[in-house]
């Protein structure tokens, strides 16, 4: 019905990889998740927030894999796009922050990762609020990463 080449079929193929990255399938998430990101390169040209998400989704499953050096330069372009597309201040941006942050503790580069962190917890405490899931989960991101740093404390 709606051919091979349609947004629809970006989306489908993006949420058929995130299944298969919950079961921990991801050499059968992988494909799949470079399909929908050139499908939708394709359809919406290369600066459009579900670019964004693509990028995103395939950085996280590269990081899951260990595979520190392939998800950095995407989890940037990511960040940078939504800075771009949706402005400073959105929620997209503050998960951008955190993933990137994320990537940054499991190198140990922890004085990278801390203001990333706090940026993402000040953008979603000002657009999502105080008690919104994912500032709660980026605070707890920040509070984990430096428990990791200062063992005893």
């Amino acid at each position: 019905l709606l051919g091979d080449n349609h947004p629809h079929v970006a989306q489908s193929l993006n949420n058929l990889a995130a299944l298969y990255y919950s079961q921990g399938r991801y050499t059968e998430a992988e494909p799949l998740y470079l399909e929908a990101l050139d499908l939708r390169k394709q359809l919406l040209g290369d600066n459009h927030p579900y670019v964004a998400t693509s990028l995103n989704n395939l950085a996280l499953l590269y990081r899951s894999q260990g595979r520190y050096t392939e998800a950095e330069p995407l989890y940037l372009e990511a960040l940078d796009l939504r800075k771009q597309l949706l402005g400073d201040n959105h929620p997209d941006v503050a998960q951008s922050l955190n993933n990137l942050a994320g990537l940054y503790k499991s190198q140990g580069r922890y004085t990278e990762a801390e203001p990333l962190y706090l940026q993402a917890i000040n953008i979603a405490t000002q657009v999502l609020g105080e008690n919104h899931p994912n500032t709660i989960i980026f605070r707890e991101n920040l509070q984990i990463m430096r428990q990791q740093q200062h063992p005893s404390s």
